[in-house]
């Protein structure tokens, strides 16, 4: 639970170039309206935008190239509750030993997003 209101804590989501400002481990990010590039240390990934919609408040995105991955998608949904939100970020990847290094990236992620959202 996220102690936002969810358009707030989407605004954040839906910005796609400034992943780096709150995801642990991206030290670069820069986006277009159709694709991301991502810095981690030496690793340059660059990834399609599928979804960005505002209405659903579901962002969705492909790594494309940077990682060993045959298949890969991830989904992040930002759904309201009370006062606040709750944030689904779910990665669906292949080959499936990769959701071993995935898992917990996307665990910093969402607390990362958490602590970038409270403390704004």
């Amino acid at each position: 639970m996220i102690q936002r209101p969810a358009d707030e804590v989407w605004n954040v989501v839906s910005d796609a170039g400034a992943l780096s400002e709150w995801f642990p481990g991206i030290d670069e990010s820069s986006a277009t309206e159709t694709s991301r590039s991502c810095r981690m240390g030496d690793v340059a990934l660059e990834e399609d935008i599928v979804t960005n919609d505002p209405d659903l408040r579901r962002f969705q995105y492909r790594i494309t190239s940077g990682l060993p991955v045959e298949e890969h998608l991830a989904t992040v949904d930002v759904i309201e509750s009370g006062d606040g939100c709750i944030v689904v970020y779910g990665t669906d990847v292949k080959p499936d030993e990769m959701a071993a290094m995935i898992g917990p990236a996307i665990a910093g992620g969402v607390e990362g997003l958490k602590s970038a959202c409270e403390s704004s």
